[in-house]
């Protein structure tokens, strides 16, 4: 890198010190502080340009600057020609190649041409002239630069005419300033992924890096050495092999490629449309995607090439290509497994294994299918269900005893309970009708049948009797009257048996 031209001040003082003092160039490099090289350099410039101490009166800084460093001839020299700079700054984006050998590579073809030092001095004044959207140097296909504009774009509900304000979505190339633009209907997760989906499409693949804005949607925990990405946007990178690197807080030169993008977005698009009225984002998009072409095909005054034609050439031959599939948009969250072996995604209840209860998982959500993970290992896979409040369960995910009490239906209920008895079949019947649904009374019904195990059947069936009667609807009134013998009075009566003849007995006539 050339070192910095002295001010004329300075310079003047080095002529004062060797022509009107006398001393050496070391001496005056040590007195003013510089190079001694430096010094021998400004006297030889002096000496070339014919100049003494004191200097002439009336010279200025400026024609001192002039006498001292001679500009380029303004007539054309075909053994000295001025370099393209703009071809120069095309190739100093290309991987590998440095200021060094494009210098070299001049020189080859022009033995007479200007040294290094003059190279680098008017290259960096080029540079300075140009937009400020062509200060930054990147590597063909080395980063993609996306935010979104500041300014949005009303689309209108025709039903109800409700006005919603679309984001627009911006993403450019750093070496060749190709640009993407999307209108989204909002900066949350599905749009912001969704926009990338189809930038990469649009791009026909993927550069190495991806460089956000802070936004939530991108960055959980903002941080300069170490920031904490959205899981989601995360898992997108590894699908398309491509890195995230959020540029730091408060700092906008670290996209400053994708804020002149936005600008020239906003101007050359949005300013375009104001005066037009959308019912919907695929009739905006349809009329922002020619408008979009035409930007990429102007042709730029600083480069007398386009946009289009910088990407062809710089960052398409270096991107990586696109996966098989695109991405499907998924939502991670974290959970813990209830004690029913269920986790809830969107008052939906999905099942994973039973021997997992209480500890916590991950939850991957697409639009059909809900995965759980367990320490990166994935341990249950669900189709969607659209519907709420809804248990989806997989039977080898239960423990035995509740897989074999899911077995149960109410019409299997109901032909054991017949099994045992009218009254067990008429009370199971009520406790499942007087339930919102019939299976929250299974318990109850499964209880009362496994007292067939230590209890006649015409005992539980009598028992039974009488608790419809009394309007018993669980197993421990069920359990009660037979414990005490309340079960005796509702028991039928053997038709074989004759009543028992007493004259202390007045008989059931008696009563009537």
């Amino acid at each position: 890198m050339p070192t910095g031209r002295l001010t004329m001040r300075r310079i003047r003082d080095v002529l004062r010190l060797k022509f009107a003092q006398g001393l050496s160039e070391r001496s005056i490099a040590a007195s003013l502080g510089l190079g001694k090289g430096s010094v021998g350099t400004y006297l030889r410039r002096a000496r070339d340009a014919g100049l003494r101490w004191p200097l002439p009166d009336g010279l200025d800084d400026d024609s001192l600057e002039l006498l001292l460093f001679p500009s380029s001839p303004s007539v054309p020299d075909p053994d000295r020609p001025v370099p393209d700079w703009a071809a120069m700054d095309k190739e100093l984006r290309k991987r590998s190649v440095t200021r060094m050998l494009l210098w070299e590579e001049y020189r080859a073809q022009h033995p007479g041409g200007f040294g290094y030092t003059w190279f680098c001095t008017h290259f960096d004044a080029w540079k300075g002239r140009v937009r400020p959207s062509m200060r930054q140097t990147h590597a063909g296909g080395e980063k993609v630069f996306v935010d979104y504009a500041g300014d949005t774009i009303d689309i209108v509900d025709p039903e109800t005419g409700e006005v919603h304000a679309a984001k627009l979505f911006v993403a450019t190339m750093g070496a060749s300033s190709y640009t993407y633009v999307e209108a989204v209907a909002s900066e949350g997760l599905e749009d912001w992924i969704g926009a990338h989906t189809r930038m990469f499409a649009y791009l026909g693949g993927v550069p190495k890096a991806v460089v956000p804005d802070n936004l939530k949607s991108a960055v959980i925990k903002p941080d300069r050495y170490d920031p904490g990405l959205n899981r989601t946007y995360a898992e997108m990178a590894e699908h398309y092999s491509t890195a995230i690197l959020p540029a730091r807080v408060r700092k906008p030169k670290d996209k400053a490629k994708v804020e002149v993008a936005v600008q020239v977005a906003q101007r050359w698009i949005l300013a375009r449309l104001r005066n037009h009225r959308f019912f919907s984002l695929a009739e905006l998009n349809a009329a922002i995607r020619p408008l979009l072409d035409d930007l990429n095909t102007r042709v730029m005054r600083d480069y007398g090439a386009s946009r289009a034609d910088l990407f062809a050439t710089l960052d398409r031959p270096s991107l990586q290509p696109l996966p098989a599939d695109p991405y499907v948009f998924a939502r991670w969250k974290r959970a813990r497994v209830a004690p029913d072996y269920h986790v809830e995604v969107d008052r939906c209840w999905y099942s994973v294994p039973f021997s997992l209860i209480r500890q916590e998982v991950d939850v991957r959500a697409t639009h059909s299918t809900v995965e759980v993970f367990h320490r990166g290992k994935r341990i249950a896979s669900h189709v969607r269900n659209p519907g709420r409040r809804s248990h989806v369960t997989v039977p080898d995910h239960m423990p035995s005893s509740h897989r074999r009490h899911a077995e149960w239906t109410p019409a299997r209920v109901l032909a054991s309970a017949e099994k045992l008895g009218p009254s067990v079949a008429a009370f199971c019947q009520i406790v499942m009708e007087d339930r919102p649904h019939p299976e929250q009374g299974f318990r109850t019904c499964m209880g009362v049948l496994s007292l067939a195990k230590s209890y006649e059947p015409d005992r539980l069936d009598a028992a039974c009797r009488r608790g419809v009667a009394i309007k018993a609807r669980s197993v421990s009134s069920i359990r009660s009257i037979l414990k005490n013998g309340l079960d005796q009075a509702f028991l039928e009566p053997d038709a074989d048996e004759l009543p028992l003849q007493h004259p202390n007995i007045r008989g059931q006539k008696y009563y009537h």
